[in-house]
């Protein structure tokens, strides 16, 4: 039965932070901060419990698969590309999920150079922290503020792309890197005022069916609202380049 389930979830965990507390670590071709015993026994314990959560949700009858398509309406916010490029992705993602980072680290940068900066391509984020990282949802609140200071895209992609070391400290480290209004941004950072839309966004994606993270809606550019196909885990650039050469076509 546990080779079994372990068959079962071995597609999941290998491509996605999921909402229930299991999330796996990042390929181990992925670079790693050298870890103290301590953090290694940390680590290895909620291994362990999210197997464990893993395990009795496969069990569960109710668990469904997501859809294979979504529609996203009121779409605002930060966004890279064109506003009336003739296409759309919107990313549900937690800034701390090693899967995430793997899909900004491996996919995003062809994603951006062969359709975001080409025109074809309007990309927007949403934020979905899960419970299970401690850091998500200050790293959303931090990405937002830095929005204020015209630094939104620059904070979540250094955010992301250090996934693994996220903690208050190193957002404050980030915010002077990046040379941020350092009181302005740690009094917003430490505040709750973007607490609405960042719950609004995880409403937003529960609604359509997202459970983990990465997970994508792509279509056609139709105003504020996008529907088409939902792309889930961090998925290879060729899968997101046939779907949109597809929607293009139509």
């Amino acid at each position: 039965m546990i080779k079994m389930l372990g068959r079962a979830a071995a597609p999941l965990a290998a491509a996605l932070c999921v909402t229930a507390a299991v999330c796996a670590q990042a390929p181990a071709a992925m670079p790693q901060t050298p870890m103290t015993q301590q953090q290694i026994n940390e680590e290895m314990l909620k291994e362990l419990k999210a197997i464990h959560q893993l395990l009795e949700r496969l069990t569960q009858p109710e668990a469904a698969a997501p859809p294979a398509t979504a529609r996203l309406a009121d779409l605002k916010g930060f966004a890279l590309g064109r506003a009336d490029a003739p296409l759309t992705i919107v990313e549900f993602t937690d800034l701390q999920c090693p899967f995430c980072r793997q899909y900004l680290l491996t996919t995003f940068p062809e994603l951006k150079r062969n359709w975001i900066d080409t025109g074809r391509l309007r990309y927007l984020s949403r934020d979905f922290p899960l419970d299970v990282h401690a850091q998500a949802m200050n790293a959303a609140r931090a990405a937002r503020c830095s929005g204020e200071q015209g630094k939104f895209w620059d904070m979540r992609f250094t955010l992301l792309s250090n996934a693994q070391l996220l903690s208050p400290a190193f957002i404050t480290r980030t915010g002077a890197d990046l040379k941020l209004d350092a009181k302005a941004f740690a009094e917003c950072a430490a505040s709750h005022k973007y607490d609405d839309e960042i719950t609004a966004d995880q409403s937003a994606g529960t609604k359509i069916g997202v459970s983990g993270t990465p997970t994508f809606v792509l279509g056609r550019t139709a105003g504020a609202t996008v529907e088409g196909p939902m792309i889930v885990g961090a998925a290879p650039y060729a899968l997101f380049d046939a779907k949109l050469k597809e929607l293009l076509a139509k």
